[in-house]
């Protein structure tokens, strides 16, 4: 899959699971569970225990069933490391501009973290292709739409603050689609085994986000 494709698929999806999973295993389970509810881009993050071990095993069963990624990006090396694991996009918190040439080098979809206006028009002019707003629970949507005013060519995707309740607002602020952590699949469930939960909190993120994309 092309960037290109990759970068319509999420906006498509208009959802990502961030996934800072407990442990390899848990993990893993994380990732189906969250497909069975309809979920189907994913981002494992570094902070991840054996986080490339982790992508291999998802890309080796699901291909391009789904989208799959790799975020919390900050050293340069992991750029071409994420790529060879599977990773068909890479995120991260920051912008720097190191790190940010090596993952423009890889050719992939790339999601820069930013939050001011300086932020923002930096990360989209070191090439990212979509900026990751993060973190969206100090602004909120509101303040995105903001940012929208002066940039409006900017894609933008809030991460960070994004649950089921407002999800509607932040699409309505002009994201092109949002990350979502806990609030889509909190560890603790995982941790307890309550698998089904996060299917069925993952059923209902993608209504969401239906319903925001037609009342738009």
């Amino acid at each position: 899959m092309d960037k290109a494709s990759v970068l319509a698929k999420a906006g498509e999806l208009g959802v990502i699971s961030v996934l800072r999973g407990p442990n390899p295993e848990l993990t893993l389970k994380m990732v189906d569970a969250l497909v069975a509810g309809g979920v189907l881009a994913i981002e494992i993050t570094y902070s991840t225990p054996n986080a490339e071990d982790v992508v291999r095993a998802i890309d080796a069963k699901y291909g391009d069933k789904i989208l799959l990624g790799m975020g919390t990006l900050t050293d340069p090396k992991q750029a071409t490391a994420a790529k060879a694991a599977g990773a068909k996009f890479l995120v991260s918190p920051h912008c720097e501009p190191e790190l940010a040439k090596a993952m423009v080098g890889t050719g992939l979809a790339v999601m820069m973290g930013a939050l001011t206006p300086t932020e923002v028009f930096a990360a989209y002019k070191l090439g990212s292709d979509v900026v990751k707003i993060f973190p969206g629970s100090v602004g909120g949507p509101s303040y995105m739409k903001a940012l929208r005013g002066p940039f409006p060519q900017i894609p933008m995707m809030p991460t960070g603050g994004v649950s089921i309740d407002n999800v509607g607002q932040w699409f309505a602020a002009g994201a092109v689609a949002v990350g979502a952590g806990s609030e889509l699949c909190p560890p603790n469930l995982a941790k307890e085994g309550k698998f089904d939960e996060i299917s069925a909190k993952s059923r209902l993120f993608v209504e969401a986000v239906q319903k925001a994309r037609l009342a738009k």
